[in-house]
């Protein structure tokens, strides 16, 4: 989580600094004078960008139009968005009840969560209420365990060890790169200048790495990584509904959590939660 808080500073820090900069470009734009003559039409800016300031000769306004948006419209580059906050949930060949081979994996289902946010994007608008693009990010599924085991590294199959020792933390966890493709439909802005979304679409990931974190008045804090049978590449859909800045979120990946373990065929990752930022 450290490497994840400095991250994240680092990133935020870029897309501040980016942000001051476009915008001081644009009031320098916004605030260029030029004298005319009443009665006069003139253009300013590029492309869609274009504004004609048309001065009345017989009255003392001045009104001043925008051209049209011209879609599609390309855009590329870091953000930080689609923060999920949510709850991680196993699902054994359909059950939300973990089959007798698997009871090792039982959890605390409100310490078990899921962490995500998107970091890059490249998409595409087609109008003022549809848009698509591809984005990639981090996420994390933190399953806080309930029994005292050690889920064992370098094994031929998912493999745990029966611990004499009272864990206050033993936590089993992975880590993915996501790259969700999203459908983003947006209704017009409300009088609040805010708006809804509806977005859904696939969601992909690999496997940065695995671990277990244990913490415990025997041996203190332990860290050990390993893949531990995550699968390499996991697919999946998202959706997610928001109004303004958050909504909430639901993903489900179709293919299993972990490979080359048969007594594990058919348990499968499902999480919810709310995201910040759209």
């Amino acid at each position: 989580m450290k490497r994840l808080l400095f991250t994240t500073i680092i990133s935020l820090t870029l897309t501040w600094a980016f942000a001051i900069n476009m915008n001081a470009d644009t009031v320098k734009t916004k605030t260029d004078s030029i004298k005319t003559k009443k009665g006069k039409t003139i253009r300013l800016g590029y492309g869609e960008d274009a504004s004609a300031i048309n001065i009345n000769k017989d009255r003392n306004d001045t009104i001043v139009t925008h051209s049209s948006k011209i879609y599609p419209k390309f855009s590329m580059g870091i953000t930080i968005s689609r923060l999920d906050l949510g709850l991680a949930t196993l699902v054994d060949n359909g059950s939300f009840t973990l089959s007798p081979q698997n009871q090792f994996l039982r959890y605390r289902s409100w310490k078990t969560s899921n962490v995500g946010f998107d970091l890059v994007q490249i998409g595409v608008r087609f109008n003022n209420n549809f848009k698509i693009y591809l984005s990639g990010g981090f996420d994390w599924t933190l399953i806080r365990l309930r029994e005292n085991i050690t889920i064992l590294p370098n094994q031929p199959v998912l493999t745990y060890r029966q611990d004499n020792i009272d864990y206050s933390k033993n936590r089993f966890s992975s880590s993915y790169l996501r790259i969700p493709l999203s459908f983003d439909f947006r209704t017009n802005e409300d009088a609040d200048g805010k708006r809804f979304h509806f977005v859904l679409g696939p969601d992909g990931g690999f496997l940065l790495n695995g671990r277990v974190k244990q913490i415990s008045k025997e041996n203190g804090k332990q860290k050990i990584d390993d893949n531990y049978h995550f699968t390499t590449f996991r697919y999946g859909g998202f959706a997610r509904v928001g109004y303004g800045g958050w909504g909430i979120f639901a993903k489900y990946y179709f293919n299993d959590m972990f490979e080359n373990s048969p007594e594990q065929k058919g348990l499968k990752n499902f999480s919810f939660g709310i995201t910040l930022g759209f």
